[in-house]
């Protein structure tokens, strides 16, 4: 067959077959003959149906040339989420702040930069202070490596060029779940960060504090990991639960 069920039809066919292809790819990649068994669909149409949403970054390729779900995706699930984390952020940040007795700042990618969408800062004394607003490298700093540990392996590649850490100390990342970086973003800087997760256990931020390498010590995920991890968690229930 070439169109939905009636049941499962909007009335707007085009829009339903677009459906039909985003939905068989839920569960993984496809080939073409994949998508023609899983959605029903004439193999010409669900070869324009995937070229089209493949255009518009809804769709995108693997490495071995099969459809998968596009980036296009994540940015508008982000989007969706981002009052939902912005809300929680304030007292998380602030909390952590207070146990932590640092500045606390919440990162989100935003193509090869990431942005400082939330901050609490210290109170008084010596800090690293980061505007909200903020826009730094993904080449350098805990957060950064938490941004882009758990990525695609074609993007994680591209990404570590150029970068102060490695493919074997994102593997510790990922193993461990914090990051940290002494002196990586800036000379006399220590910080900690932990993945902030989206309903689809996609990383979509990072918490972090940072401050003095002279009170964070050259091993800053000893004082601070599991406080962050602590964090991180509440912000991602916030976000799979709508409530912080």
């Amino acid at each position: 067959m070439d169109t939905p069920g009636a049941a499962d039809s909007s009335g707007v066919g085009v829009l339903d077959k677009a459906a039909l292809v985003l939905s068989a790819l839920e569960s993984g990649p496809a080939t073409l003959a994949g998508l023609v068994a899983a959605t029903g669909l004439a193999r010409p149409t669900a070869h324009r149906m995937a070229v089209a949403l493949e255009y518009h970054r809804l769709l995108s390729r693997d490495m071995q040339g099969r459809f998968v779900l596009g980036p296009r995706l994540s940015e508008l699930a982000a989007a969706a989420g981002e009052d939902r984390l912005l809300a929680a952020a304030g007292p998380v940040l602030t909390h952590l702040r207070d146990i932590t007795g640092e500045s606390a700042q919440l990162y989100r990618r935003q193509g090869d930069m990431r942005i400082c969408v939330a901050a609490a800062e210290r109170l008084s004394g010596l800090r690293d202070t980061v505007p909200v607003g903020s826009t730094l490298p993904m080449k350098a700093g805990s957060a950064a490596q938490i941004l882009m540990a758990w990525e695609e392996p074609e993007r994680l590649h591209h990404g570590l060029q150029g970068a102060r850490f490695t493919a074997t100390a994102l593997s510790g990342v990922r193993r461990r779940g914090w990051a940290q970086s002494i002196g990586e973003r800036e000379p006399g800087v220590a910080s900690v960060s932990a993945p902030v997760r989206g309903p689809s256990n996609r990383v979509v931020a990072a918490v972090s504090v940072s401050g003095p390498i002279e009170r964070l010590t050259r091993h800053p995920g000893r004082m601070h990991s599991r406080a962050l991890i602590d964090a991180a968690n509440r912000l991602t229930e916030a976000l799979r639960r709508g409530t912080a």
